[in-house]
């Protein structure tokens, strides 16, 4: 079942600016948060440098370049984010999506690997893989596609025939052919699927309790590529 949203729906659903998942998704880790403050550090250091060799009152200039360059760690996860978000806003055209699980499975891919030597001299190769979660999705349209996540402990409780239901963004006023996808939802077990947070969860759940079942869906559309 699929129900089209008004731009302004979307436009709550996908905000402009990050939201506070959002925010924490780009935050990162320990690492991520002190490459960030070496770069705001060196950022600074080089202003400091460079307007020290110019002549003439460069107060307010060099208090606004500062101030960027010294915050930088704090507000370069906003812009990513809000970057990030842009992507799914320019799609004029949107439609609520409810159909059922699919399928679900667990994958491994590899995504490092490294070569090091033991202390008996042996060659030894490292792998990194990651687990993710494969979850597919359809309705009676024929319409199909899957998500791909990093596998979560809460994912256990997902299974073939629950319900799930998401935002799905078109270039087409009659959502004929699907573009992106959102996150998804299941309801019957109030768990999100996601990699990034594309939704505001909470408008989200309000504008899907308010409308479904009480609006026919669109006639039917094309499979979508899997988000990522």
């Amino acid at each position: 079942m699929l129900i089209p949203l008004t731009r302004e729906s979307l436009e709550q659903l996908v905000p402009l600016v990050a939201t506070g998942n959002q925010y924490l998704y780009y935050w990162g880790e320990t690492q991520d948060v002190l490459r960030r403050a070496l770069i705001s550090v060196t950022g600074v250091v080089t202003l400091l440098v460079l307007t020290s060799f110019v002549a003439g009152d460069l107060g307010i200039v060099r208090f606004l370049l500062g101030w960027t360059a010294g915050l930088y760690w704090l507000w370069v996860p906003v812009y990513l984010a809000s970057q990030r978000n842009a992507g799914y806003r320019r799609y004029p055209f949107g439609g609520l999506w409810q159909g059922q699980v699919l399928d679900v499975y667990v994958s491994e891919e590899l995504i490092a690997r490294e070569e090091t030597v033991n202390s008996a001299g042996e060659l030894v190769v490292v792998e990194n893989r990651e687990r993710s979660l494969n979850l597919v999705v359809g309705d009676g349209s024929g319409f199909e596609t899957m998500l791909r996540v990093p596998l979560a402990q809460e994912h256990r409780a997902i299974a073939p025939g629950q319900r799930v239901q998401l935002v799905l963004f078109s270039k087409d006023r009659d959502l004929a052919r699907i573009a992106r996808i959102s996150d998804a939802y299941l309801p019957d077990r109030q768990i999100w699927v996601s990699d990034y947070p594309y939704l505001q969860r909470d408008r989200f759940i309000e504008v899907s309790e308010r409308i479904l079942g009480r609006s026919r869906p669109t006639r039917s559309y094309r499979s979508a590529q899997p988000f990522g």
